[in-house]
C-alpha cells in the first residue's frame, strides 16, 4: 500500500499541529500519530510559553535570560530569531481559540507569570495547563480541516530516501501490525523528545527518542545530547507515575524544603528557588544524597488558599487523588528527566541536512537552548519552527516534485519472534543504565561504563532486528538504544561541566567547549 500526500508531518504535538495548520490551505497534509490525536509531551506542558508582551517588557531582556540560562551555548542567531517571533506566534494561537488566563486586576490584559530564569514576568499561560488548552484546540481545528488526514496508531521505522532526498517514510500500523509506506514532497519531524531513555521521567511513553534516531540514521547531524534536562519537581508517591509540579508554582513563591523544614536553595545560589532547573536539580540530588533522603518538599502553603486554586487548579485537583493538599501539605519531590535540549540539526527554515526533510520542536537542535533549556522557552521553539518549516515548504513545495517508484517495504525474510522478553528486558536495562550513570551527576568512570554496556545492547538489537518482524516495541527498544550511545558520546565529548553536563572529574567550564557538540553519522 502507498499513501501519497504533499506533505508527511510525523508527529502530533504543539510543533507538527502548528506546521499542518500553516501548510493545509495551500497542500494536503498527512500525520502520523503513535497513539491518539492530540496525546504526547505538549498535552501535559503546565507551565507556558514565554513571550515579550508588557511595555515593560523588552526583547533584549527575553534574550539575555535565554543566553545566561544556555551557560554560553546558545546560538544567538537563533534565539534572536525565536524571541523576535514569539508574539506573532502567541496572537496566532489567540487567533486560533486558544483561551490563556486573563489577569483579574487589569481588564483585557493577560496574566503574566514568572519562572525559573527569567527576569521579567512574561509568561502566557492557561491556568496551570497551558499545553492541554493549546493542544485540544489545534485538535479540534486539524480535526475539521478537510485537507488534513490524520493516521492514529502508526509508529514509523525510517525515512525513505531516493536521490539524495527524503520522499516519504515506512510506518508499522500498530493496529494491523503491517507497515505501510508513505509518499510526500516533504517530510516534517515533530515527534518529540528522547526523555524515555531513562528510568524516570516526567514524559508520556511515546517520547522514544524516534524523530532523532530515525533522522540520524538518514544521514542527519545530531547536536548537544549530552544536555539532558530534568525537571526538580516530579512529585515523589508511589501511585504517582511521572506527575510533575510546574516551575510556575516556585515563580509565584513556592519554598523547596528538608524534611526538617530548612530551605536549602539560598545556600546554594542567590536567586534560590527561581535558579534555573540544572542548579535546583543538582542542588535537589545533592541534598538527598548528603542526607540518603528518598525526596525533599516543595511548599506553597504561605500562600492563600483562594490564590493556590485559581492559579493550579489542575495540580490541586491532581494532588488530592492522593491524598495531598496543596493548600496545606508540604509536597513530596524528585527530579526526573524532563527534556531533551539537543536533537536533530536544523537551520532557522527548519530544514535538516537532507533534502525535504524537516524538524521542529523537541526533536530538534536549534541553538536555542544551549546547555540548558530556559522554562517556557520550549512550546516557543515549535511554534517558531513550525512556521518556518512551513513557510519555506510552501515556498518551495513546486520544486519536491513526488516520486512515482518508491519502493514498498520487504519482510519476506524475517519471521515472528517467540522471545518477546528480550525486549522488555532491554528495554529496562537501557534506561536503569542512563539513569544510574548518564544521570544528573556524571564521571568518566560512569560514562565508560555506561557505553560499553550500551554498544553491547545496540549489537543485540541489530541482530534481532534483522532476523524478526517490526514490532512496536522493537521499534521503540531499537531508537532508544541509538539515542542513548549518542547521549553518552556526546558526554564522554564534552569534558567540562556546564549548563545541564555537570561531571564529577571536569567540575570547571573550559572555554575550549564553547560550541556545541555534533555528531556525524557519516564519522560516528
Amino acid at each position: 500500500m502507498l499513501e501519497q500526500t504533499d506533505v508527511l508531518i510525523v508527529g502530533a504535538g504543539t510543533a507538527g499541529l502548528t506546521a499542518a495548520l500553516n501548510l493545509a490551505d495551500e497542500c494536503n497534509v498527512a500525520i502520523l500519530c503513535k497513539s491518539a490525536l492530540g496525546e504526547g509531551s505538549s498535552l501535559y506542558a503546565q507551565g507556558g510559553i514565554a513571550a515579550v508582551m508588557d511595555k515593560g517588557d523588552s526583547l533584549e531582556a527575553h534574550i539575555e535570560d535565554t543566553l545566561i540560562a544556555g551557560d554560553g551555548l546558545c546560538d544567538k542567531k537563533a534565539v534572536r530569531f525565536t524571541v523576535e517571533n514569539a508574539k506573532s506566534c502567541v496572537e496566532w494561537l489567540i487567533d486560533q481559540g486558544v483561551h490563556f488566563t486573563l489577569d483579574s486586576e487589569h481588564e483585557n490584559y493577560y496574566h503574566l507569570t514568572m519562572e525559573g530564569g527569567h527576569s521579567y514576568r512574561r509568561i502566557l499561560h492557561a491556568a496551570d495547563a497551558t499545553g492541554k488548552e493549546v493542544q485540544t484546540t489545534l485538535t479540534a481545528l486539524v480535526k475539521n480541516h478537510p485537507n488534513i488526514k490524520v493516521y492514529e496508531y502508526y509508529n514509523v521505522v525510517d525515512l525513505i530516501l531516493q536521490q539524495q532526498r527524503c520522499v516519504g517514510a515506512y510506518a508499522l500500523n500498530l493496529k494491523s501490525n503491517k507497515i505501510e509506506t508513505f509518499g510526500a514532497c516533504a517530510v516534517v519531524l515533530a515527534s518529540g523528545g528522547a526523555s524515555r531513555v531513562y528510568q524516570y521521567s516526567t514524559n508520556p511513553v511515546v517520547s522514544s527518542g524516534d524523530g532523532i534516531a530515525i533522522a540520524y540514521r538518514a544521514g542527519c547531524r545530531v547536536a548537544n545530547l549530552e544536555f539532558n534536562q530534568f525537571h526538580p519537581t516530579c512529585l515523589y508517591h508511589p501511585k504517582a507515575g511521572s506527575f510533575l509540579l510546574s516551575e510556575a508554582l516556585r515563580g509565584e513563591g513556592a519554598y523547596l524544603r528538608l524534611p526538617n523544614g530548612k530551605r536549602f536553595m539560598p545556600e546554594i545560589d542567590e536567586r534560590a528557588e527561581l535558579a534555573p532547573r540544572d542548579v535546583v536539580a543538582r542542588a535537589i540530588d545533592l541534598q538527598m544524597k548528603k542526607y540518603g533522603l528518598e525526596c525533599v518538599y516543595l511548599d506553597i502553603t504561605h500562600k492563600p488558599e483562594a490564590f493556590i486554586k485559581e492559579h493550579f487548579p489542575m495540580i490541586y485537583e491532581s494532588l488530592l487523588k492522593y491524598g495531598l493538599d496543596l493548600t496545606k501539605d508540604q509536597i513530596p519531590v524528585v527530579p526526573a528527566a524532563h527534556y531533551t535540549c539537543g536533537g536533530v540539526v536544523v537551520d532557522d527554515k527548519a530544514r535538516t541536512d537532507v533534502v525535504g526533510l524537516y524538524a521542529a520542536g523537541e526533536v530538534t537542535y536549534t541553538g536555542l537552548h544551549g546547555a540548558n533549556r530556559m522554562a517556557s522557552n520550549s512550546l516557543l521553539e515549535c511554534l517558531v519552527y513550525a512556521f518556518a518549516a512551513a513557510k519555506d515548504i510552501k515556498q518551495n513545495l513546486s520544486k519536491l516534485m513526488p516520486m512515482s517508484d518508491i519502493p514498498r517495504w520487504d519482510d519476506a525474510l524475517v519471521t515472528d519472534s517467540d522471545e518477546e522478553v528480550f525486549i522488555r528486558h532491554n528495554w529496562r536495562e537501557i534506561r536503569r543504565c542512563m539513569w544510574d550513570f548518564m544521570g544528573i551527576v556524571r564521571s568518566n568512570k560512569r560514562l565508560e561504563r555506561a557505553m560499553h554496556r550500551i554498544k553491547l545492547l545496540r549489537q543485540e538489537v541489530f541482530d534481532y532486528y534483522s532476523d524478526f518482524t517490526v514490532t512496536a516495541d522493537l521499534l521503540e527498544l531499537r531508537n532508544l538504544v541509538l539515542v542513548a550511545e549518542l547521549m553518552v558520546e556526546s558526554a564522554m565529548r564534552r569534558k567540562e561541566s556546564r549548563g545541564l553536563h555537570f561531571t564529577l572529574d571536569y567540575k570547571q567550564k573550559d572555554p575550549r567547549f564553547l560550541k556545541p557538540t555534533i555528531l556525524h553519522p557519516a564519522k560516528n
